[in-house]
């Protein structure tokens, strides 16, 4: 059994002991979270998306351009390879070969750091809508909300994503630096816009 799984049984587990000790003594306000739905519709996620594409679009133009030439050196080499001089045929082979070796090598490196910056982002996102979603609960005196993920089964009235939805569009939209906390992430979910890698 994987460490995932492990963490999640514990996670029920532990959900299912509170449910009973508070059923004991008292009515237990619950309700079921979709963090996938977060990630992808609050303004949160969609202003750390915007941030990436801001962040990486020059670069990724710069690498498109290259792409671009050097398409337009093949396509010279398969029209007029036949009849140039050896010398400028060797040359502008060589070019090529050089050429594609170094794009492949920078789109590399680029993808690296937009996925490096995705997870950071990520876990910024992720940190600031658990302590969200502590305040959410709270304010609306809930006894436990837990991620829909974990919850083996729950009614759909259970479901307050909307209404956290709602509330996160009243919260500041650019997601600050110290969100980001120790273990408070989950398992990152594609961020509604992705910036392309370049082959």
């Amino acid at each position: 059994m994987s460490f995932a799984m492990i963490r999640k049984n514990l996670m029920v587990s532990g959900c299912l002991a509170l449910f009973a000790a508070c059923s004991a003594h008292a009515e237990v306000k619950i309700a079921t979270v979709d963090f996938n739905r977060l990630r992808a519709e609050s303004n949160q996620a969609k202003a750390a998306s915007q941030i990436l594409q801001d962040e990486f679009a020059p670069r990724q133009r710069e690498l498109q351009q290259k792409q671009k030439d050097l398409q337009g050196k093949q396509e010279k080499l398969q029209r007029d390879g036949a009849v140039m001089a050896e010398k400028d045929r060797s040359t502008l082979e060589k070019d090529l070969t050089k050429g594609q070796r170094e794009l492949q090598s920078e789109g590399e490196a680029f993808q690296e750091e937009v996925n490096t910056r995705r997870n950071e982002e990520l876990n910024k996102l992720q940190g600031f809508l658990v302590t969200e979603i502590q305040t959410f609960a709270k304010t609306g005196s809930y006894d436990l909300v837990v991620p829909t993920s974990v919850a083996v089964y729950s009614k759909e009235t259970l479901d307050v994503t909307q209404q956290v939805l709602a509330y996160l569009a009243t919260r500041p939209v650019t997601v600050p630096a110290t969100a980001a906390k120790p273990g408070a992430a989950a398992k990152p979910a594609t961020p509604a816009a992705k910036p392309a890698a370049t082959k």
